[in-house]
């Protein structure tokens, strides 16, 4: 039977250690990733079209196809798409 790893050792081993640019870049994409998911499901739900939700905050279809695959938004962006599909941010001290 093989050695069991967590998953802080897989990252660590995959995309380096916490504080490191390797692991920095890796969770920077993975909150892209995210968002991105959370926007193409959510759009799905409301049956639009990336086309649809294009024209709704004056984007073309090409930006709206870029951040469901995960390219970083800006800010600002992301809050005219959450408002055009009705989904809140959130931010909270840590």
């Amino acid at each position: 039977m093989g050695q069991l790893i967590n998953a802080k050792e897989l990252l660590d081993k995959r995309f380096g250690k916490t504080g490191t640019e390797s692991r920095e870049k890796f969770r920077e994409e993975s909150f892209s990733y995210y968002f991105g998911e959370i926007i193409k499901n959510r759009r799905k739900e409301l049956k639009l079209s990336q086309k649809e939700v294009a024209e709704l905050i004056g984007k073309k279809r090409p930006y709206i196809s870029r951040i469901e695959k995960g390219e970083d938004i800006r800010l600002s962006n992301l809050v005219l798409i959450a408002n055009a599909l009705n989904l809140s941010i959130q931010l909270t001290a840590k």
